[in-house]
């Protein structure tokens, strides 16, 4: 196979070899490797998932470009019945095989034009609707439930940030619905929302907070539609701005994303048909996310409120007191349910703790020292 730049474009002239074929697939998986670091992927998780292409490969025997969802059904049914993997690593895999044919169709880098030369025949999709793995129940994380760590959620969020990118790029329609989706994960973890409360949002109740003018609009949110005691009314409170960033997202969505849906609107989470956003469609979306960055099981909704009582704790050092009236719970035992320290909090904490412990010592040993050589 012959390799030449013509005009900046990489031209791939035929070559009657097997070899062709598998140089022209790791030219495919290089290209692919380096647009996943530049989205801010981990080196491990690019070649865990170029590991999984080849596995498929050597499955079903013949190159992505003549896959088939056939051939997707048989590996997957494999995986799954002789291998017995979870049903969850299915689904990651199944997201990773989506995520590899996406790029490889993307008219953006002409792999299928080149393909075609080659080969004649071209990359198709082959994880569809009809064979992608469900979830069996709303939420198979019931039983396992806990929050982001921050490193896990820096990930996720710069993944919902790219997902409107790339729903552009590949020509699907559904960008500006991935940008409110985004906005509204960085609202639920940034005042710390239960996923009804943040839906349920409007313009009406953001407003400025006289201590924190730094904010400016964003510096409190009203919730109108808290978790409600048995037989009374949703219960009110009102959560203060604690991240600048939180602010920022938020206003940027009210001053140029909740415009491209035509008219004023009083939601701050619209739909094209009216109305607020749907829990299941967030966890839908957050779900495929997660599924993609391959995070360990028990994440939801729900991980953001727990990251986020979780992180001012731990991580911010704000007082327990602050963080229950911020979530709105009765007890202070039900916001330490919340709060799960992060292995390096507790490394950090222990490490104080010995430091300051080890200093008591050296003074109280000096101490003894200086009072034994004024007696002698």
């Amino acid at each position: 196979m012959d390799r030449r730049e013509v005009g900046g474009r990489l031209i791939y002239l035929p070559a009657d070899s097997s070899a062709s074929s598998e140089a022209f697939l790791d030219d495919v998986l290089v290209g692919w490797r380096r647009a996943q670091i530049t989205q801010n992927f981990r080196a491990s998780t690019a070649d865990r998932r170029i590991k999984l292409i080849h596995r498929m490969v050597d499955f079903v025997g013949s190159p992505p470009w003549q896959w088939s969802p056939h051939d997707a059904d048989e590996f997957f049914a494999h995986l799954r019945g002789v291998r017995n993997l979870s049903h969850a690593t299915i689904r990651a895999y199944q997201s990773d095989v989506r995520l590899f044919l996406e790029y490889a169709t993307n008219p953006v880098y002409e792999w299928n034009e080149n393909c075609g030369r080659l080969f004649g025949t071209v990359f198709s999709q082959v994880i569809t609707e009809f064979n992608r793995a469900t979830h069996v129940q709303p939420n198979d994380t019931q039983d396992k439930r806990r929050p982001f760590t921050k490193a896990e959620l820096q990930q996720f969020f710069d993944l919902a940030d790219l997902e409107p990118e790339r729903i552009l790029n590949s020509g699907r329609k559904g960008a500006l619905a991935a940008w409110r989706d985004a906005v509204a994960f960085k609202v639920l973890y940034g005042w710390g929302l239960r996923a009804g409360e943040g839906r349920q949002l409007q313009l009406v109740d953001c407003s400025r907070n006289a201590r924190a003018p730094g904010f400016g609009e964003w510096g409190l949110l009203r919730i109108r539609h808290g978790k409600a005691m048995r037989g009374s009314p949703a219960k009110q409170r009102t959560v203060l701005t604690v991240f600048d960033w939180a602010a920022e997202a938020l206003e940027h969505w009210v001053n140029y994303g909740l415009p491209r849906y035509g008219q004023p609107l009083a939601d701050l989470f619209p739909t094209d048909r009216g109305g607020v956003v749907a829990g299941r469609d967030l966890w839908k979306r957050m779900r495929n996310l997660v599924d993609e960055l391959g995070f360990p099981p028990g994440l939801d909704l729900h991980s953001l409120r727990r990251a986020y009582a979780t992180h001012l704790q731990t991580e911010y050092g704000y007082d327990l007191s602050f963080v229950q009236m911020q979530l709105g719970h009765e007890h202070a035992a039900t916001t330490s349910i919340y709060t799960i320290a992060s292995p390096d909090y507790r490394a950090r904490h222990l490490e104080h703790v010995l430091s300051n412990t080890l200093r008591r010592s050296v003074g109280e040993r000096d101490g003894a020292r200086g009072k034994a050589d004024d007696e002698t």
